[in-house]
């Protein structure tokens, strides 16, 4: 079964405030089974429009990652997030087919 993931783009306006948002998640995800592929880390944007930080977080399923989404947990969690960071995220299907 192919694996689900959220992959977020994110700008923060204020270090300080978001820390806790990001403190939170842990609990969040592991509930969820999730873990960080990406979290940070250096990047080149070499096409399109970037964000100062991007977050890839795997799951089980595809239904899981949006489950982890809807939760009310996350959902509380995005309001601390609010005031201190604007960003993009999606939930996307794995690939689970043939590789080159």
């Amino acid at each position: 079964m192919a694996k689900g993931s959220w992959i977020g783009r994110v700008d923060v306006s204020d270090d300080e405030g978001y820390m806790p948002y990001a403190a939170a998640n842990a609990a969040i995800f592991k509930k969820f089974g999730g873990r960080y592929v990406v979290r940070g880390g250096q990047f080149d944007s070499v096409e399109g429009t970037a964000r100062s930080r991007n977050v890839v977080i795997e799951f089980p399923d595809y239904a899981t990652a949006r489950a982890c989404y809807d939760s009310p947990e996350y959902q509380a969690n995005k309001k601390v997030r609010a005031p201190y960071a604007i960003g993009d995220v999606i939930i996307i299907e794995g690939y689970d087919g043939p590789q080159p």
